[in-house]
């Protein structure tokens, strides 16, 4: 293990806490301290700790014990296992991260050495597998997109991984979980903090680098769409493009709860891939007029839903091709904030339009989406009914050149970061 000491294990006999017992003469022998409950989880993974998280037989609960070490034995950071008693491999004091020192074009990003980021209440560090890129990475790099307050300031909304220290108030069942999260930030590097309930259980058949593809859509979408938009099975929904991460997700989400789907995508390739995905109509929006399309395919109709990702001059049309009582939502205004409308047609069709943005809100409100999401919704991706659109994987040093790829507008699917290969 460590200060000479190569194997220590403990029979679960040992564990209470009654004067004389051999683990108390342990710790006691090597200078120790013994905490218990939520204290011990206070202390966990602090530097000089070792934790001790033994499971009783046939219980769901965990008793935590910690040993502190004085003087300058060479502890720090450890972790022992699940009934009692190895010593889990050491973290680092530093890591690499991908950030910039001013805004400007992909080539501005570049990496840098930092601390490791310290798990506080509910939180988890994940030591990361693979980060999703998304168009608020590229806004965040060129200056218009600032994290919100108290996020990290490296880019990176999602990840995958595995669990290697948690903070207080977070079950030890946590650790060593392979996981995929939902991030305010700092996705970009070897290591990242995630609140408990913004993760989701990787399974064994997923793997990492279609884990960490999924998290931002799928909240995304669940919540704009299924929340906001309060679509139905048997109704329409027009999504704009198709074929982005956004796009692929909400078609396939869509399709599983038995809706129509109308898609826009700038090419007939980019048509075809979204068709071969489950959409029911895909128009080509260069070419063709997507509110006519929209029209004839639901008879006059019109959608009933329409997830919006353009705003600007697109609102009026999505409107036009809107059903009496159908909800409008918008999640990005890659078009243009400003849209002029005419309330009268809105009014005479009673249309009702919403949006979102998701970053900047509370920790608690994600955390209700992330319940709602493993409750309704997870069970479609560990049966694969439900899978992410892969486009590119670059390495974690590459994210300039995976920026570039999504600003080119060419990916179908979703772009991620490889930041260590799987074991």
């Amino acid at each position: 293990m460590c200060g000479g000491l190569e194997t220590v294990r403990f029979d679960a006999g040992y564990l209470g806490l009654e004067q004389g017992n051999p683990f108390v003469e342990f710790v006691l022998g090597i200078g120790g301290e013994i905490f218990c409950g939520e204290l011990a989880r206070g202390i966990a993974l602090k530097a000089r700790t070792i934790v001790l998280f033994h499971r009783e037989t046939h219980s769901y609960r965990a008793r935590l014990l910690s040993t502190r070490l004085r003087g300058n034995a060479p502890f720090n950071r450890h972790i022992l296992g699940n009934g009692g008693a190895f010593l889990a491999t050491e973290l680092p004091e530093t890591m690499t991260a991908m950030g910039f020192d001013e805004p400007g074009e992909p080539e501005v990003l570049r990496s840098e050495k930092l601390a490791l980021p310290v798990a506080g209440e509910n939180q988890v560090l994940i030591k990361v597998s693979h980060a999703g890129v998304n168009r608020p990475d590229v806004f965040q790099r060129k200056g218009s997109y600032p994290p919100p307050p108290g996020a990290s300031p490296i880019p990176g909304l999602e990840v995958s991984g595995q669990v290697v220290a948690i903070g207080k108030g977070v079950a030890p069942e946590m650790l060593n979980r392979r996981v995929c999260a939902l991030v305010n930030g700092g996705g970009y590097a070897e290591y990242c903090i995630a609140h408990e309930r913004h993760c989701l259980s990787v399974p064994a058949n997923m793997d990492m680098d279609q884990a960490a593809a999924i998290p931002e859509t799928l909240f995304t979408v669940w919540h704009n769409v299924f929340e906001r938009g309060f679509a139905m099975d048997g109704e329409t929904l027009l999504v704009h493009g198709g074929t982005s991460g956004i796009g692929t997700m909400a078609i396939q989400l869509a399709k599983a709860y038995a809706l129509r789907v109308v898609t826009t995508a700038g090419s007939e390739e980019k048509c075809r891939a979204a068709k071969e995905l489950g959409a029911d109509l895909a128009v080509n929006y260069k070419t063709e007029d997507f509110v006519r399309k929209v029209n004839e395919f639901t008879n006059g109709r019109g959608a009933d839903v329409i997830l919006d990702m353009v705003s600007g001059d697109y609102v009026q049309r999505n409107l036009d091709c809107l059903a009496v009582e159908g909800r409008h939502v918008t999640i990005a205004a890659l078009g243009g904030a400003k849209a002029e409308i005419n309330m009268a047609k809105l009014m005479s069709k009673r249309q009702t339009m919403t949006g979102s943005t998701l970053r900047p809100r509370s920790d608690e409100f994600k955390a209700l989406l992330g319940d709602e999401i493993r409750k309704n919704v997870w069970s479609l991706f560990e049966d694969g009914t439900v899978a992410p659109v892969m486009d590119q994987t670059f390495a974690l040093t590459d994210a300039a050149a995976a920026h570039a790829r999504m600003e080119e507008g060419d990916h179908i699917g979703k772009i991620v970061l490889e930041v260590r290969a799987e074991d």
